[in-house]
């Protein structure tokens, strides 16, 4: 089974234009218009590959892939925040290659035994909130 390379790239530069600067980095801080914008991209990206969205009291954005059995999930995904003037792959680069994944599987007609679900954490970096990583903490 391979990805689609072409599309994981579409991916990364469209979600790396929301907050993007001039020199090629982004600035999407937590909880700013930039990261609810890169946060709706993702929900509607993982609605459109079929997994059940839902948002837990922090702000993660989980999305699930249905398992054949009553199993654990196996879960993958990273961040969509930054800090200032951060780098376009930082933690963007993790939720869209764990969504390429569900997506090549889906291609494929791959059925797992455990569901699969992408999780997207809400102020990883802790550049505007501090603590950092307070809502994966939870």
């Amino acid at each position: 089974m391979r990805i689609d390379r072409e599309r994981l790239e579409q991916s990364i530069e469209e979600l790396g234009r929301i907050g993007e600067t001039p020199r090629g980095g982004l600035t999407r801080l937590a909880l700013t218009d930039e990261d609810k914008r890169a946060r709706d991209r993702m929900i509607a990206w993982m609605r459109e590959a079929g997994l059940r969205v839902t948002v837990d009291r922090m702000g993660n954005i989980f999305g699930e892939r249905p398992g054949g059995e009553p199993l654990p999930p196996v879960m993958m995904g990273s961040h969509v925040d930054s800090v200032p003037t951060g780098g376009k792959y930082d933690g963007q680069l993790g939720v869209l290659c764990g969504l390429e994944v569900i997506r090549a599987m889906n291609d494929h007609g791959v059925r797992t035994r455990h569901p699969v679900t992408l999780v997207i954490f809400t102020n990883e970096e802790g550049a505007r909130v501090q603590p950092a990583m307070i809502a994966s903490g939870v």
